[in-house]
Order: structure tokens, then C-alpha cells, then sequence
């Protein structure tokens, strides 16, 4: 559904005055990065987005996003990897070379990305991705091994530079196992700044404000910007 610019407009102040209210619980100088999930929108509506001052948009597949890069070239926007990522898409994701890849879920894809980057004379910024709630359906590394893995992929990967780490909330109604979920993954955040960790990318449309105030510095916002 394409949605004219006062209803993008609108959408989007929305969610803006909804992160600074969250933000200022936390401090004012507390900064909050808005990614838009482009993947469930039609390219004009990005395009009307960026007219609104938007910069930074994520898919989650690979295909996908080069589609989106392409089309949009002519616009200085920043794209992120977000979506699960499959090891047979790993070098058409290096040659799109996104900003962030913010889907990093195992040592093993670290691996594979590093041989690959190797070969290409590339590098990618990355997010470890850790599944806090230990749920089954998700990708990510288990918190108590979060660190090891984060450490372990910093000394034998020289090609990702991990800029920090990424979950999704719990996939439940209750909020206070969404906030645990959140303040697991804020906990090894903050024990990874000293590796040089900036990014803490945690809340989607639904929990977005509780993430912030769990200390997020990074949103992934889709579906509330869409509405008609």
C-alpha cells in the first residue's frame, strides 16, 4: 500500500516523539538510531521517507535488499542487514556491502563470513545477535555465551568488525519476559563496551519503547510506520 506523505509523515512523528519520551527516562544525552524495516513497503514509500529526513532502512533478506539498493541508488541511504542469514547468500551480501549486518548468529556464520571476506578483500560491520529469551524459533547465541563468542570472533575473524550486539524481543505478551529479554542482552552490552561495542539494537514496532528504556541505542520499526 503506498501511503501519501502526510500519513508517512504523521507515522513517523509518531514514532519519533514516542522514542524521545522513551529516551529521556534514560538520560538525555541517551541517543536512539531509528531503522526502518522496508521489507513489508513499496519503494515509494521509502522514497517519501527520505523526503521526511529518513536515513537508515533494514531488510531481511538478502535478495530483497539488493532489489531495494538498486532501485534506490540514487539516494544516500544507509541499509542494514537484519533478517537471518543464509550461508549460500553470504558473498551477494558482501558485494552489496550494507552498513551493518545486524544478524550475526553463530561463530559458525563468523567463520564462513571471514573466509569469504578473506577472499573478497572485504570487511562488514557486524552485530552478534543473541537470542535472550532462549526460544527455540529464534536465531542468536544464548546469552552465557554471548561474551565468549563476541571475544572469540573479535580475535579470529580480523575481517567483521562487530560493533555490538542485537535481539528480539521475547515473542510473548507478557512484558515482563519481553523486559528481561531486553535487559539480558543490555547486560552483555555493557560488559562488551570496553571491546569497543556501540550498538545495542533491541525493540521492533511492538516493544520499541520498552527497549529504549532497557537502554537500547538502536530500534527496528516497521508495521507502525505503515498504517494507513
Amino acid at each position: 500500500m503506498i501511503l501519501d506523505k502526510e500519513t508517512l509523515r504523521a507515522n513517523l512523528d509518531k514514532v519519533i516523539w514516542n522514542i524521545e519520551q522513551a529516551r529521556i527516562t534514560v538520560s538525555e544525552h541517551h541517543i536512539v538510531k531509528l531503522v526502518i524495516v522496508a521489507k513489508y513497503t513499496e519503494i515509494e514509500n521509502i522514497k517519501t521517507l527520505y523526503e521526511l529526513g529518513q536515513r537508515a532502512f533494514g531488510e531481511n533478506q538478502v535478495q530483497q535488499l539488493k532489489e531495494r539498493m538498486h532501485a534506490l541508488e540514487d539516494l544516500p541511504l544507509e541499509w542494514h542487514m537484519i533478517g537471518r542469514l543464509q550461508k549460500n547468500k553470504i558473498n551477494n551480501l558482501i558485494d552489496l556491502r550494507p552498513t551493518l549486518m545486524q544478524s550475526l548468529d553463530s561463530l559458525d556464520l563468523a567463520h564462513e563470513m571471514q573466509k569469504k571476506l578473506t577472499a573478497k578483500e572485504a570487511k562488514m560491520h557486524c552485530l552478534l545477535q543473541i537470542n535472550a529469551a532462549k526460544e527455540e524459533s529464534k536465531a542468536g547465541v544464548m546469552p552465557e555465551h554471548a561474551i565468549d563468542t563476541y571475544l572469540q570472533i573479535k580475535e579470529s575473524c580480523p575481517n567483521i568488525n562487530l560493533k555490538g550486539v542485537m535481539t528480539i524481543g521475547a515473542h510473548t505478551d507478557d512484558t515482563k519476559a519481553i523486559q528481561q529479554s531486553f535487559e539480558t542482552t543490555h547486560s552483555i552490552y555493557e560488559r562488551l563496551e570496553k571491546e569497543g561495542a556501540t550498538i545495542c539494537s533491541m525493540g521492533m514496532s511492538g516493544d520499541y519503547e520498552l527497549a529504549i528504556k532497557c537502554g537500547s541505542n538502536m530500534v527496528r520499526i516497521g508495521s507502525a510506520l505503515f498504517q494507513g
